[in-house]
């Protein structure tokens, strides 16, 4: 085993937040108060320090508001994060960003159950609103 440190730089942690990626379209709502949940199981990007691919299951439930998510739309965003340099922590966290500025639902959970990589498996869960540090889990 060697003594080396692998260095993740500033770049590293911020590749892929910024990149453009297609738009979320949506359609106008006609009812209220319930829950739409969308699985999306072949997630996959790409590693910045690595350049190794991720891959997971990503899933999204959300209240909507005014608008819905156009699901053909939402398909080929996630599409996009296939050749795309980005921790998953950081695409998990854009893709709730990019839902709810999309749609602005009453609420929204984003979860990443990523594959086994390195004997350990990561869930990630980002949620809007969001919450204080001191919130529980």
């Amino acid at each position: 085993m060697s003594n080396t440190t692998s260095v993740y730089t500033e770049d590293h942690a911020k590749s892929g937040k910024q990149e453009n990626l297609p738009k979320i379209e949506t359609w106008p709502n006609q009812y209220s108060k319930y829950e739409i949940k969308i699985e999306m199981p072949e997630f996959t990007s790409i590693c910045p320090k690595t350049h190794l691919p991720d891959f997971g299951k990503v899933t999204l439930v959300y209240m909507p508001d005014k608008v819905c998510l156009e699901l053909k739309s939402l398909k080929y965003y996630i599409l996009a994060y296939r050749n795309l340099g980005i921790f998953y922590e950081n695409a998990i966290n854009r893709i709730l960003d990019d839902v709810v500025e999309a749609c602005k639902p009453l609420w929204a959970v984003v979860t990443g159950e990523f594959n086994t990589r390195g004997g350990m498996h990561s869930t990630i869960t980002a949620r809007h609103p969001r919450k204080t540090g001191s919130d529980p889990v």
